[in-house]
């Protein structure tokens, strides 16, 4: 992926065919290493192809994918009367006594 990302910033940069020395040049210039073979196989398949095209094909295949996720759960419903703020108020106490809980589980405090 690293290798595809140079590829596409040198096209982006004018660079419409970059060499493996083009995009060494970017991976080593972040201070990421390349790995040659990976580099050479992507060449090979990028080799003569346009990739405003390819990119447009890979686009329409995304498109085809779903990606929703089921939805939302529904709201819960309100409870009426005065009585609902105290629940409230004692959720708020349990929680914070939890949180207590939880930094003397590990033995040490975030400000220690």
């Amino acid at each position: 992926m690293k290798h595809l990302a140079a590829y596409l910033l040198l096209g982006l940069g004018g660079n419409s065919s970059p060499s493996a020395s083009d995009i060494k040049g970017v991976l080593e210039a972040v201070g990421i290493e390349s790995d040659d073979e990976r580099l050479e196989k992507l060449l090979s398949e990028l080799k003569g192809k346009n990739i405003q095209d390819l990119i447009t094909a890979g686009s329409a295949k995304l498109a085809s994918v779903p990606s929703g996720g089921g939805g939302g759960g529904g709201a819960a419903a309100a409870t009426g009367g005065a009585g609902g703020a105290a629940p409230a108020e004692e959720e708020k106490k349990e929680e914070e006594a939890e949180a207590e809980e939880s930094d003397e589980d590990m033995g040490f405090g975030l400000f220690d």
